[in-house]
């Protein structure tokens, strides 16, 4: 299957109702993990990807290693491949269009890509987004491939207080229309959780709606039902498995310490 024919079926993947659901992963063993548990399609969380080499989200992780990363992952599997791209480690339009090549060449056939000023406040205003999107569409009509753009906004994550996130729904629509005009082909709404929030989102905006299954959000089933075509889990993977490390680490280094003091004191018997 072609780079491009990946492209397309991941698109298709994206079915209000009928979710594609991805548990993020962050290097090529984890990504054959989870093919082999039967995934259709593969996604990298930003997070997980920096603090698997010891970086902080934001970024930080410099971008000729994140390239790496991703063209292993890209080799290690056969089913579609997309990259959690952050803001696209630049600011300017074109900067973004050539980095964005730089994934497409690593194997990659979607990315997300956020409308929050990485290392600033806030977010990016509507038309400074679109114009960032325009570039990498055109940037991905020129590699020949029908790249998944996953257009995030943050306005949810700035705005953690499900009462209060209300008062972004209207803003959150205009940039998913307006996002959607860009050339996105996704909208995401990470830190979204109440229900009747996420089905006015899949109701209004045209894009497919990819929303995050972190604590707190709702059963995928209930997720589905409500209209959502995509989730997501985030770094939630890499918290879970670093955690179950630790834990088993812990309980090594208690036993071992048992078995050293145990024998410690059968040969003060002697």
């Amino acid at each position: 299957m072609t780079q491009a024919d990946k492209a397309t079926l991941f698109q298709n993947l994206h079915l209000k109702g009928d979710p594609i659901v991805l548990y993020n992963i962050w290097d090529a063993g984890t990504a054959r993990a989870v093919v082999k548990a039967g995934a259709k399609a593969v996604a990298t969380g930003s997070a997980s990807v920096a603090g698997a080499q010891g970086y902080p989200d934001g970024q930080d992780l410099p971008l000729e290693l994140l390239l790496t990363i991703a063209s292993r992952i890209a080799a290690s599997v056969d089913v579609p491949f997309t990259v959690d791209f952050e803001g696209g480690y630049a600011v300017k339009p074109e900067g973004v269009a050539a980095n964005v090549t730089k994934v497409i060449e690593a194997g990659a056939i979607g990315i997300n890509f956020e409308d929050q000023i990485v290392g600033g406040k806030g977010l990016h205003d509507i038309a400074t987004q679109c114009d960032r999107i325009r570039a990498i569409r055109r940037a991905a009509d020129a590699a020949g491939i029908p790249l998944v753009i996953n257009a995030r906004t943050d306005l949810f994550l700035k705005e953690r207080d499900a009462e209060k996130q209300g008062a972004f729904i209207a803003e959150a629509k205009e940039r998913g229309a307006a996002y959607e005009a860009a050339g996105a082909s996704c909208f995401f709404v990470p830190g979204l959780l109440d229900g009747g929030f996420i089905a006015d989102m899949c109701e209004t905006v045209s894009l497919p709606v990819n929303v995050m299954k972190i604590p707190g959000a709702l059963p995928l089933k209930e997720l589905a039902a409500l209209g959502v075509a995509r989730i997501s889990y985030g770094p939630v993977p890499y918290f879970t498995a670093m955690a179950t490390m630790t834990d088993i680490a812990k309980d090594l280094r208690s036993v071992a310490v048992s078995w050293l003091a145990s024998t410690h004191d059968e040969l003060k018997m002697f």
